[in-house]
């Protein structure tokens, strides 16, 4: 499926090789201040060709819309946009059309579909990445505006590969890099000042809904809140958040093992997730594998990828988690 949401919703198109990529956005109250301006910097921050550390395919990443805006203000119907292809060297991928690399999503979709766009991955290639990162945007700025206290996002790589230290990670990037190689990372967001009340019981857990949206990004193996798996390792008497009220009216917790969620519903405290991505799949080194003929083969993913993915997923991560928190706000509201 090529869409999110329930009341916030929007529809990705586009390949990874093709003249463009785009975005249908719906749900959008009327009357909200918005322009390009209020998106292009989350996506100059996610864009590839941004230093020496990431894939050198150099895209602009400049969002052009093309409705659902007048006079600087949403009018309540669809806002559609795209994004233009301008750096993809499609002739990197001659080699290896027929023959199915590993750890990519070429040999399921293939048996799925009985066709796929070999030129970059087509759809399942991270470049589909960047409408997320434009409708969270888009997201942000919605939901900021129909709070009367912000919600601020944030995320960070907290480990790559088996190093914690962050002073490290470059060191270890560069290495990785130099022998044509690359590596996992894990990557921690959290969410401050969320309202209480989001998300519903049992089907549409606001937990639930972020840890499908966060699996559905590229690269995305695992994914925890608060605790996490480390919930394991404790007693209930450990991992309680007990409560108490210092003034009589407003509930407080005194931990927040929970990550801001129970019940499938927002505490108010912050709301804490960690991701965990695997490894770039696309290296230049010898592989084995299997062709359309089913013929054992070899073969080496030539082009520019990105030696560790932590370093641009951060925005896509804080994208989803501004589209899920708007969208759950929105459906909250509709049972007022």
């Amino acid at each position: 499926m090529n869409r999110f949401g329930h009341i916030f919703t929007f529809t990705s198109f586009g390949e990874s090789h093709g003249p463009a990529i785009g975005g249908i956005v719906d749900g959008i109250p009327a009357n909200i201040s918005l322009s390009k301006e209020d998106i292009q910097p989350a996506l100059d921050l996610r864009r590839p060709g941004i230093n020496s550390l990431t894939t050198q395919r150099n895209e602009p990443d400049q969002i052009e819309i093309f409705s659902g805006i007048f006079e600087g203000k949403t009018t309540g119907t669809p806002l559609g946009f795209i994004i233009k292809n301008t750096n993809h060297l499609s002739t990197d991928y001659d080699d290896i059309k027929d023959k199915f690399r590993p750890a990519h999503a070429d040999l399921t979709y293939e048996l799925k579909y009985g066709i796929r766009d070999y030129r970059g991955g087509g759809r399942s290639s991270a470049r589909e990445t960047a409408v997320r990162v434009a409708c969270g945007a888009i997201a942000k700025k919605t939901l900021n505006s129909l709070l009367p206290k912000s919600v601020s996002i944030s995320s960070k790589v907290i480990q790559i590969g088996t190093e914690t230290d962050p002073t490290k990670f470059k060191e270890l990037i560069e290495k990785t890099k130099q022998r044509n190689d690359s590596i996992g990372c894990l990557v921690e967001l959290q969410a401050s000042n969320v309202p209480p009340c989001l998300g519903s019981p049992i089907y549409d857990k606001l937990d639930a809904d972020i840890a499908k949206e966060m699996m559905g990004i590229n690269a995305v193996k695992g994914v925890e809140i608060g605790e996490g798996f480390n919930v394991v390792n404790l007693y209930g008497s450990e991992n309680a958040d007990e409560m108490f009220s210092d003034d009589g009216e407003n509930i407080r917790f005194k931990s927040n093992h929970a990550g801001g969620i129970l019940g499938g519903i927002s505490t108010g405290q912050d709301i804490i997730v960690r991701i965990a991505v695997k490894p770039t799949p696309s290296i230049n080194q010898i592989l084995s594998t299997v062709d359309k003929d089913k013929k054992n083969v070899s073969i080496t993913t030539k082009g520019r990828h990105d030696p560790c993915i932590g370093l641009r997923i951060c925005p896509v991560v804080e994208a989803m988690m501004w589209c899920i928190l708007l969208d759950h706000y929105l459906m909250n509201k509709s049972f007022q």
